[in-house]
């Protein structure tokens, strides 16, 4: 397996719209466009979020790059939503209970 981890930044206040727009939008129809395994958007709080992506392999990761980047220049149209880092490398260990292929929708937290 091979993760990517993205750090992004929004406008301020914007961040729930960001995930309510990525929820809808993106996290059903873009994981299985571009082969990813896993793929969470964690919000970390300030306008500030995280993605990460698991994938089969390195070239999977690779292959996906387009896709993101037509991703994010979406967000970034709409909200304002920029990239500020990229970490990505191979998983070395990994252990996952059933609940994390259960999705999760930003409605989830709402009730």
């Amino acid at each position: 397996m091979y993760a990517v981890i993205r750090a992004y930044t929004t406008k301020a206040g914007s961040a729930e719209d960001v995930f309510s727009q990525v929820d809808s939008e993106f996290a059903d129809r873009i994981p299985k466009q571009v082969g990813a395994l896993l793929y969470t958007a964690v919000d970390t709080g300030d306008g500030s979020a995280l993605t990460v992506t698991f994938f089969a392999d390195e070239q999977a990761a690779d292959r996906s790059e387009t896709a993101v980047s037509q991703v994010q220049q979406s967000l970034a149209a709409r909200f304002g939503i920029e990239e500020a880092g990229v970490r990505r490398g191979p998983v070395m260990v990994s252990r996952a209970e059933a609940a994390v292929a259960h999705p999760v929708n930003i409605g989830d937290r709402r009730s």
